[in-house]
């Protein structure tokens, strides 16, 4: 398939998955070169996300005359948050309110974030565990700059649905209206389950074959 029709292939399938509700489709670029995200955006698309600070800054310099929506959707270290508040549409890692506070006092104008949630008490993944979530979610509140507006997870492998459920239940608890989950291979579930927002890379792409550091 070319990217145009992998592009309305995956974007009909959200579509039928979403039932009428506004599911974003944030196409997740990283490793891949600025030409194909512009022919991406050339076949309809408008938000990409990034998993990499200098990859992504170099992207969105290559790519400046584009109205891109980007989306940072790795783990942020504070020391990078600089780079990257007030640059980004939706920051989706915030997992600590150290990181929060630093997005915040670096912040000139309002920021808005998605918590992830570790929806499977993975210890090798990032995110809050959900018994942590209020105490991070009160902590937050007192930020003049930082809006969250939901949750994202990765759910382990074969968890999915139980993942999805899980951080939508979360969610609605909380009152916050954007679920940032599913990916590739489960996308049509994450959205049957609320989603709001689906991370889709390799359906959109194909797989990996640049390395961040030569693009």
């Amino acid at each position: 398939m070319t990217l145009e029709e992998r592009i309305a292939d995956v974007s009909a399938r959200v579509a039928r998955a979403a039932a009428g509700r506004k599911v974003t489709l944030v196409a997740v670029s990283k490793t891949h070169p600025p030409e194909l995200i512009r022919a991406a955006v050339a076949a309809g698309l408008t938000d990409f996300g990034e998993n990499y600070v200098q990859e992504w800054a170099r992207k969105r310099d290559a790519l400046a005359d584009l109205a891109i929506h980007w989306h940072f959707i790795g783990h942020l270290q504070k020391n990078k948050a600089k780079d990257v508040v007030g640059r980004v549409a939706l920051v989706h890692g915030v997992d600590s309110l150290e990181l929060a506070q630093t997005l915040d006092r670096r912040a000139a104008e309002p920021q808005d974030i998605l918590v992830e949630v570790n929806v499977g008490g993975e210890a090798s993944k990032s995110g809050v565990a959900p018994a942590e979530l209020p105490a991070l979610l009160r902590g937050m509140s007192a930020l003049e700059k930082i809006r969250c507006r939901g949750l994202m997870c990765i759910p382990p492998p074969g968890r999915g649905v139980p993942g999805f459920r899980l951080l939508a239940t979360l969610a609605k608890d909380h009152g916050l209206p954007e679920l940032s989950m599913g990916m590739s291979d489960d996308f049509e579930e994450a959205i049957r389950e609320g989603a709001t927002i689906v991370r889709v890379g390799t359906a959109l792409f194909g797989p990996r074959i640049y390395r961040p550091d030569k693009i």
